[in-house]
């Protein structure tokens, strides 16, 4: 895993929003396809449109706080108006600045403790 960090996000859709958050889903992956050290960005819908799960990972600290800089930028009014985020839990060894950013959002932090990844 190195230097790498991921996150998974559980979020509560607004009552009559998921059609404008499955919209403003699509818009950020797209513009998360074009940041070069995210590896992974995914979001999985429970059955009652309800739960939308989040899974992201980056390169490393560095390219998580970009990410997030931007992501608040373009992103974030809007996606504060359509879900409210439930938990936030960390994986890997943050950065000082990026736990900056990350603190105030209720994230809880683990760190590796055994395995490996195929990915590269």
């Amino acid at each position: 895993m190195g230097d790498e960090i991921s996150w998974q996000v559980e979020l509560a859709v607004k009552p009559g929003e998921l059609d404008n958050f499955r919209a403003l889903t699509r818009d950020m992956v797209a513009f998360a396809k074009s940041e070069p050290g995210v590896l992974v960005y995914e979001r999985f819908v429970s059955e009652d449109g309800q739960t939308v799960f989040v899974y992201e990972r980056f390169v490393d600290s560095a390219a998580a706080v970009a990410h997030l800089t931007a992501f608040g930028e373009r992103y974030g009014e809007r996606f504060g108006r359509l879900v409210e985020r439930k938990w936030f839990r960390v994986c890997g060894t943050p950065s000082d600045e990026l736990r900056g950013i990350l603190d105030p959002l209720g994230a809880t932090y683990v760190s590796l403790f055994d395995g490996f990844s195929r990915l590269q």
